[in-house]
């Protein structure tokens, strides 16, 4: 299918098509180091760490190049309050946010460029935009003239004569128009500075990205991307000092992700709910953060709920859960039939079922439907996915009865081609964990005993006192063990004699002392349960040991 693509310059989705056939260059600004990047940072990267996968996907020999601004007003303020050099401690963050970007299996992109090391080719950009009479020169400042930029706001659609200074920079009474921006800022006691032909200073915040972008991709490439909030005025400014600098200057798609808000509320630090990646993956496993960002489109505003992340969070456990006991079975079958002589011959692959292909082909077609629709991402792990899912499950109990063996082998190579397209699909979102399933399967148990404030020595032992509780026909005491325990985000689930545990969402209690009515009420049902051969207890319990399933569906 023809990727289709969100073009923030011309307000459309284009069928994307690369300057060079089969190759793709795609810019994305990276982060200010200054401090432990935020989950707006984690959204932006994660959102074009899919699109970089998704075009290797297709074929393409992509060169992704996502900067780290080291020199800043930021950086500066923030250096000079803790006392440390400001490059040493941008540095520091710098290697925290590859540490995170890790985590979030983020692909390492083939550049990550540092302005403090790309100081000459700054310089050698500002000196021909001067030379092309688009910037002057201030006491050692260096000022872009928007006004020789004729196509100024043609991104963010502002106006000229309705422009703000930058951002980050108040506005200067020398300069000629109050939108004009610094390329470069004349030194300042206690700031780090370079020599330069206009005398020490430092660049200005937009030079950068225009130097690194030509340096890597050369003044033409395919894709430059940044978070929404970006477009006015770094963007805006990058395209009128790239044309100036170079009026063969050209960026075929322009990509922008959607802002975070939290419960509805923009983040910021100054409403006090601003969250670091760190924060979070402290509570969360990181694929579990990666699977609650991907579950949204990319240029949609994205809300952070706790119950969004439990949500992802036991998601992410059942499709894991689904794929070990997949693993486990197949691999157990192959070597039961090793020992019988009965494997497959060299060859012959089993025709797998129709229901098998029929599931197979949905999910790729979905899959690539979505995809190709401008990576709409948002529930692309539901549908045709979770069809897959319960194939996989209902299919392993139908490998352990007894049937003709031609039946088997082809249920077995059944499992394997929708488990292998199941992968293919996780291994494109960046979802397929970097160790065993049963490895992240118990760092998604820890991660809910610590948000549960417990350790598993204290729900084995809760479930032996339920154990206990139900042997005695207590079964108040042995419902409430379960619901105490399932507030918390810990779900029981009853496996013949054996009683395990795993993640799920918090449910709350309605109400936490039954009253005196209620608990007639119960008395009164559990008394005709007797009567019909099953307590109430037994009759939760009863669905969670029917099949491997419906306990990962709890």
């Amino acid at each position: 299918m023809e990727l289709k693509i969100y073009n923030s310059m011309t307000q459309q989705k284009e069928i994307f098509t690369p300057k060079v056939p089969g190759k793709v260059s795609m810019y994305v600004c990276g982060v200010t180091a200054y401090d432990l990047s935020h989950l707006g940072h984690a959204r932006a990267a994660v959102a074009f760490d899919v699109l970089y996968r998704y075009l290797q996907h297709a074929g393409y020999e992509v060169t992704y190049v996502r900067n780290f601004t080291d020199v800043d007003d930021k950086i500066i303020r923030r250096a000079n309050e803790i006392g440390e050099n400001p490059i040493s401690l941008s540095n520091r963050y710098c290697q925290e946010y590859l540490v995170d970007m890790a985590d979030l299996q983020c692909l390492p992109p083939t550049h990550q460029p540092r302005v403090s090391d790309h100081m000459e080719q700054i310089k050698d950009m500002i000196t021909q935009i001067i030379n092309n009479d688009c910037a002057y020169v201030v006491d050692g400042d260096v000022f872009f003239a928007v006004d020789k930029s004729p196509n100024y706001g043609q991104l963010s659609g502002q106006k000229l004569e309705h422009t703000r200074a930058g951002e980050r920079v108040a506005v200067d009474s020398r300069k000629r128009n109050p939108a004009d921006f610094s390329l470069w800022k004349a030194a300042k006691p206690g700031e780090p500075s370079w020599d330069s032909p206009w005398g020490p200073g430092r660049p200005g915040w937009h030079i950068e990205c225009s130097a690194m972008s030509a340096q890597y991709l050369t003044f033409k490439f395919d894709i430059h991307g940044g978070g929404i909030d970006l477009i006015f005025p770094h963007h805006e400014n990058e395209i009128a000092q790239s044309y100036a600098a170079c009026q063969e200057s050209s960026v075929s798609y322009w990509m922008h992700n959607g802002h975070v808000t939290n419960n509805n509320e923009k983040m910021s630090k100054s409403l006090g709910n601003f969250f670091t990646i760190r924060q979070i993956t402290e509570r969360y496993h990181p694929l579990a953060l990666r699977h609650f960002l991907i579950n949204a489109y990319y240029r949609s505003p994205l809300n952070y709920t706790v119950l969004q992340l439990e949500s992802a969070s036991d998601a992410v456990f059942y499709i894991y859960q689904t794929l070990q006991d997949c693993e486990v079975a197949l691999s157990s079958f192959r070597e039961g039939n090793l020992k019988e002589g009965t494997g497959l011959k060299e060859g012959k692959v089993p025709r797998i079922t129709p229901a098998a292909q029929d599931c197979i082909n949905k999910l790729h077609s979905e899959f690539q439907t979505r995809m190709s629709d401008d990576l709409n991402t948002s529930h692309i792990l539901t549908g045709a996915f979770q069809d897959a899912l319960k194939f996989i499950n209902s299919s392993l109990n139908m490998l352990k009865k007894k049937q003709p063996k031609q039946q088997q082998l082809s249920m077995f190579q059944s499992l394997v081609e929708v488990e292998n397209e199941v992968k293919s699909v996780l291994g494109i979102l960046g979802l397929m964990p970097p160790g065993t399933y049963s490895e992240v399967l118990e760092q998604l148990k820890a991660k809910a005993l610590k948000r549960a404030g417990l350790v598993e020595e204290d729900v084995l032992r809760l479930i032996e006192e339920r154990a206990t509780a139900r042997k005695n026909k207590d079964f108040a005491r042995s419902d409430q063990v379960r619901a105490d325990l399932s507030a918390k985000g810990i779900a029981l689930m009853d496996m013949g004699k054996e009683t395990i545990w795993r993640p799920c969402v918090p449910v709350e209690q309605e109400q936490e002392a039954p009253t005196v009515e209620i608990e007639q009420k119960k008395a009164a049902a559990t008394e005709q349960e007797k009567k019909a051969g099953a307590t109430g207890e037994e009759q939760k319990a009863a669905p969670a040991a029917a099949t491997g399933e419906e306990q990962k569906a709890l």
